[in-house]
Order: C-alpha cells, then structure tokens, then sequence
C-alpha cells in the first residue's frame, strides 16, 4: 500500500455488474476534480482475440480446463508487478484491449497505429501526475501460493451479485451486445466453471467492501429468465470486512439510506434502487481519506 499513490481496485466475474460500480466511482472522480489513472482489466489478458480461438480449440482437443478466468489466459505478474510500480512511484505500463470499431478507431487515431478490434494497443507510459490507480476487473483481487494482487493495493471493492443472478444478467448481456445464443453462453459459464471456483471466488474473501445484489424474484431457472430482475426487485448487501479501517458510520448510513437495515454487525442490506447512492456515499469519504494522506 502507499499513502503517495493509492490503488482502488473492483473486481467481479463477467455479468457481475462492476460497470455499475466504476460509474459510481467515475461520478466521484468528476464531483470531487480526482484525476485518475484507469486500469482496464481486459489490457492484461495474454491473449487477444484470435489467439484466445486457437487457445480454447486446443485446450478442448486436450481436455483442459482453459478460460478468461485461469491465470494461463492472464499476465498475472505483469498486473501485480504495475500494481508495486505505481504503488511506489506512480509510474508504469498500461495498453487497452480494443472491444469494438469506436475503440480501435479512437486509439489507432491517438496513437497512429492500425490495430482492429480484438487486438491490444502497445504498451504506453501511465500519464504522469494523477492522483490514484483504478482499476475495474476480473482479477484485481487475486491472492495465491503465486501471485498477490493485494499487497499494494488500498480499497478493494467486491461485486459478486447471487451466482443464478449473475448469470441472467451475463446471458441477457452476452445475447443483447454481442449476438451470442443462449446455448453458446451456458457452454461458455460451463467451461469457466473450474476457473471461477479457483480465482474468481476467492477474491471476495480478500476485499474490503463487496456488494453483492439479491433479487426479490424468482431466478431459480436462470437459463430460461426472460428478463433482468429490475433494481426495485433486488436488495444489495454491502459486506464490510473491517468496518473501522475506514471509520464506516453505520447509523449515518442507516439515516441516509432510506429502508435500509444491518443484518449483521459488518452488514448493511439496502433497497436495490439506491446501489448507486449507497456506492457513492460509502466511497466518497474513503476517496477523500486517501487523498488526504498523500497530501493532495
């Protein structure tokens, strides 16, 4: 950790909702003039597209587990080593994975490079002179006999919805955003199944605040969910591992955050549709806190 240069980490599994918890996050970096360094988590797979095809033929020709999720399909060191780097002197590498046309459009004309989508940017140096580290991924939390993603990092933030609505929410995006069959996307939860159980969920035993959403409906199926469960058919838990690292008001809380209740002493559960203030008001004085120790 480093009072100089925090790192704010959010970390889920494809479909967990972190888009939610970064625009939370981006709202507060615009309101209070932060000036972020932002780490996309997709940057640091090790493959792009057409590799990771070749990859997945040959680990089912084999019978291997092989995903997004498993650290072959990671730079693992390289995202640990950039979270030490910046940790201690503000610097490091980062490139961008290009999703679609607008981003290989709009990087190819920063940088002057022809790359299509599916493929990586080059390796560029961090902007010099930002205040802080986000990074939004599925790894940022990952801590084993190998790798320790934690150890310079200073707010890490879980969003790990109940798994059926997990699912829902990654079919339904999967199908509406890149075309993908229902059959398709099963195949592909079945697959990273080995995967998720060994690094994806144990990273939520290592953050500091996780959000995890519960619907109110049935998602007993979700394979047959013909639509998302809405933020007024859901609560949200919000799971603080130690309450007084960050001075965590729960009856300041409780008062802000109409209907909401403690389920347990760490534990505040509030309605669905007030995730976002809810984000906003437990971030916002940790944000200010870390800032204020580095002196900014």
């Amino acid at each position: 950790m480093s009072q100089k240069h925090p790192i704010v980490v959010v970390t889920g599994s494809s479909g967990a909702g972190t888009s939610t918890v970064k625009k939370a996050f981006e709202a507060i970096f615009l309101r209070e003039n932060i000036n972020p360094c932002v780490i996309e988590g997709d940057s640091f797979h090790r493959f792009d597209r057409a590799e990771m095809k070749v990859k997945m033929e040959e680990a089912i020709e084999e019978g291997r587990d092989f995903s997004h999720f498993g650290a072959e399909a990671n730079e693992f060191n390289l995202l640990a080593d950039l979270f030490k780097t910046y940790s201690e002197s503000g610097s490091g590498k980062k490139r961008y994975y290009l999703h679609s046309e607008p981003e290989a459009d709009e990087h190819n004309a920063r940088l002057g490079t022809d790359k299509n989508p599916g493929e990586f940017t080059p390796w560029e140096d961090i902007q010099t002179g930002t205040d802080l580290m986000f990074y939004e991924g599925l790894h940022g939390c990952v801590k084993n006999a190998d790798i320790d993603m934690t150890q310079h990092v200073d707010l890490k933030v879980g969003v790990v919805p109940i798994v059926n609505l997990e699912w829902i929410q990654k079919i339904h995006r999967d199908n509406a955003e890149r075309g993908y069959t229902a059959d398709v996307i099963v195949d592909t939860i079945l697959r990273r199944m080995p995967d998720y159980i060994k690094y994806i969920t144990p990273q939520f035993s290592e953050t500091d605040i996780n959000f995890q959403r519960v619907a109110t409906v049935d998602t007993s199926n979700p394979f047959i969910a013909r639509d998302i469960p809405n933020p007024d058919e859901s609560f949200v838990v919000i799971r603080f591992k130690d309450p007084d690292k960050f001075d965590i008001d729960f009856p300041y809380l409780l008062t802000m955050l109409h209907d909401s209740f403690l389920s347990r002493r760490n534990t505040i559960v509030v309605p669905g549709g007030k995730m976002g203030l809810a984000m906003e008001i437990i971030l916002t004085p940790i944000i200010h806190k870390m800032l204020e120790k580095r002196g900014g």
